[in-house]
């Protein structure tokens, strides 16, 4: 029988040459194993880059992981019984292991089992001396090392190539509850692991359901711009809902009134000066059930507010910097002129005496200071330096016009980001109309009307008229139900948004309203709660570097749909967790991600990376110990990848769970060879696919309507 003492001495393989934080030296014995050990219970390869081997102390054992072999040139061995010993002193090849330490292994007594077991904890407690013994793991060491008896971890993704093929469990609290990033090159297998990963946590999730619960209460959402994540989850119709546009059964929609002003702002490019002010109004009459044409006295007490808030800012600024000397002159003098003519409209179209009387006096007022302050010369109009006194009369001009019109209620009910329904259709007449109403000099009408141009070119666009625009009604809780599971999610665990026939250039602003919408609608849920618990929620953006693309913000104007879903994203990322909503990044350019949405990330799943900005990203954003590790990335193969971050207490390298194919995304290389010689045939109907492209409403002629920005189509 082998004593515990001699089952040590089996399992040594060298000893501690030198020591730093970041290295550790070994020198390996002369009768260390060179290909296979068959000391440690079952055989073991030794040794390997990237195996894992032990040096106990008094704190437990520092687990390390192998990042460099070799041999080294020195002495050769003195030993005792060497017949050489004290003979000779020649250089003797040596060999060699660099190490990293990751943490330290301990041996505590389970709770409810009475029985002794392995247990891993970051951080290295004590590091080893010079000296000190190396050791070869044991099976189940190296099982706790990489966590697969943890009773938290309850889902299988692979196993660990570098750890007797021992299985690699996580914790779905851990790896979905602070954002998830797969990064790897195209072909690595980086889509097959983010399906699995759906998969493989639904499966576990059935099997250990309560005792009278039939239906696991998951949420996954993925945003699929590609279209093949459908394919993955054919078998599984009763758990996973696809939504595509123009689909029968269940139609891709995002109803345009569900979008909030900054939205609409970006969507069509709206201007700060005059047009988003017009298209706050706009939006927030329709979302008020207002007609868009409002009454005449409602029209003037709002200008009458308007220009009385531009005299106030006059009357407040003491340095006549707002006023005097150029351009502040002229934005004065035009400030009263506009007053002027906007007075006297609204005065011709009263029939009241004591209202036409109150308007008349601030035309008056206003003619009488622009004669003071102007000056005509060769038929140009040039304004001298007001002063706060020339405004001051206005102050009690305004109180009294707003006086006569006591019965004219202002404020609205809803906001211009309130998610409530309205005609969609109407919002461009709408604010042609608020352009229209004689608040608004000809120049500022024609600015305001290129704006209603975009929006009559969004509204008519065929290709996204089924998804802002839905031929039946739906309302705010029927959507979340739809796209975020009822109760229970008894309607499915998945749902799958195909994005991959949206027109490109609005399916960024698509993916930022839809992500806002699901996080406002978790915050909202757990403001609700009394006791403020959340419903946990896992948000899936597959090529997230197209639509979460690193960036500086916009100087002045409107943001872009693209810093929106940007903006988005990061609010996601930076806040989500408290409220239930993790989020899995899967992108094959991390370079090219925004920083924040990165940053974020605490659980890494990186597969092959081949670009070296891609390589040194990562190597910044990764706070473990794992040089040596990284520096594998390009040379992986398909379906291995490196687990690193909170959801693993070391980094791990995991051959991820082959998926049959019909459970892979649709992502497959294209099978050139075959094509050419004929072995898998491709016929093709270009009729069907051109008429399916116009439109069914197309018999012929332009596809599409003519683009009313281009000056060249006619």
């Amino acid at each position: 029988m082998t004593t515990p003492i001699e089952q040590l001495s089996g399992l040594t393989i060298g000893s501690v040459d030198s020591v730093a934080p970041d290295e550790i030296r070994v020198a390996l014995d002369k009768d260390t194993p060179r290909s296979t050990a068959l000391n440690t219970g079952t055989p073991t390869s030794f040794p390997r880059i990237n195996g894992y081997v032990l040096i106990p102390n008094e704190a437990g054992a520092t687990v390390c992981y192998i990042s460099w072999i070799g041999t080294e040139r020195s002495a050769y061995p003195k030993r005792s019984d060497s017949k050489e010993f004290g003979l000779i002193d020649l250089p003797f090849p040596s060999r060699k292991m660099s190490l990293s330490p990751l943490g330290t292994l301990n041996t505590v007594k389970d709770r409810q089992t009475g029985q002794h077991k392995f247990e891993l904890s970051r951080g290295v407690v004590a590091f080893p001396s010079v000296g000190d013994q190396v050791l070869m793991p044991t099976s189940a060491q190296i099982a706790a090392i990489v966590g697969a008896k943890d009773s938290d971890r309850r889902v299988k993704i692979g196993v660990s190539p570098m750890a007797t093929n021992a299985p690699i469990m996580v914790d779905p609290d851990k790896i979905f509850g602070r954002h998830l990033a797969v990064l790897g090159n195209t072909g690595s297998g980086k889509s097959c692991s983010v399906a699995g990963l759906i998969r493989w946590s639904l499966e576990a999730s059935l099997q250990a359901l309560e005792p009278g619960i039939k239906n696991p209460n998951m949420r996954f959402i993925v945003l699929d711009p590609n279209g093949e994540y459908a394919k993955a989850f054919s078998d599984m119709p009763d758990r996973v809902r696809v939504f595509r546009p123009g689909s029968e059964e269940n139609p891709f929609v995002l109803p345009a009134w569900m979008w909030n002003s900054h939205e609409w702002s970006a969507i069509t490019q709206a201007q700060p000066g005059a047009q988003r002010p017009m298209l706050m109004q706009a939006l927030r009459n329709l979302r008020a059930g207002r007609v868009s044409r409002e009454p005449t006295q409602i029209k003037i007490v709002r200008q009458i507010r308007l220009y009385f808030s531009k005299i106030n800012l006059f009357l407040s600024d003491n340095t006549g910097g707002g006023f005097t000397g150029f351009p502040g002159s002229k934005n004065a003098g035009q400030t009263i002129l506009n007053l002027a003519v906007v007075m006297e409209d609204m005065r011709n179209r009263l029939s009241e005496g004591v209202q036409i009387a109150a308007l008349q006096s601030l035309v008056d007022q206003a003619n009488t200071l622009l004669q003071k302050r102007s000056t005509v010369s060769k038929g140009v109009t040039y304004y001298n330096d007001f002063t706060v006194l020339d405004f001051e009369p206005f102050s009690e001009l305004f109180i009294a016009a707003l006086v006569t019109f006591p019965d004219v209620a202002l404020e609205n009910t809803a906001s211009e980001d309130s998610p409530i329904p309205f005609d969609i259709d109407s919002l461009a007449d709408t604010v042609d109309d608020l352009s229209a109403d004689g608040s608004s000099n000809a120049n500022t009408a024609n600015f305001v009307s290129y704006l209603t141009l975009r929006i009559r070119s969004l509204t008519a666009d065929r290709r996204l008229r089924s998804v802002i625009m839905p031929t039946t009604d739906i309302t705010l809780d029927e959507w979340l139900s739809d796209y975020l599971g009822n109760s229970g999610s008894t309607n499915g665990q998945v749902a799958i948004v195909d994005l991959s026939l949206v027109p490109s250039e609005v399916t960024h602003m698509l993916i930022g309203v839809l992500g806002r919408l699901v996080f406002e609608a978790l915050q909202r849920y757990r403001k609700q709660q009394k006791d403020g618990l959340s419903l946990p929620t896992v948000l899936v953006l597959e090529e997230a570097h197209t639509f979460v693309r690193r960036g500086k913000e916009e100087e002045g104007g409107q943001a872009s749909p693209a810093q929106l879903c940007r903006d988005a994203f990061d609010k996601i990322a930076r806040e989500g967790r408290k409220f239930g909503l993790g989020l899995v990044l899967s992108s094959q350019r991390p370079s090219e991600l925004s920083p924040t949405v990165l940053a974020q990330c605490n659980t890494f799943l990186l597969h092959r990376l081949v670009n070296d900005s891609d390589q040194n990203l990562v190597a910044r954003l990764v706070p473990d110990n794992v040089g040596g590790l990284l520096r594998e990335l390009p040379s992986l193969p398909s379906r291995q990848a490196i687990l690193l971050g909170w959801a693993t207490p070391i980094p791990v390298l995991v051959e991820m769970s082959e998926l049959p194919d019909g459970h892979r995304p649709q992502s497959d290389d294209p099978d050139f060879w075959n094509v050419w010689t004929g072995k898998t045939p491709r016929a093709i109907d270009w009729m069907s696919i051109a008429q399916e492209w116009k439109g069914p409403d197309c018999e012929g002629g332009f596809a599409e309507e003519p683009d009313p920005f281009d000056p060249y189509d006619d």
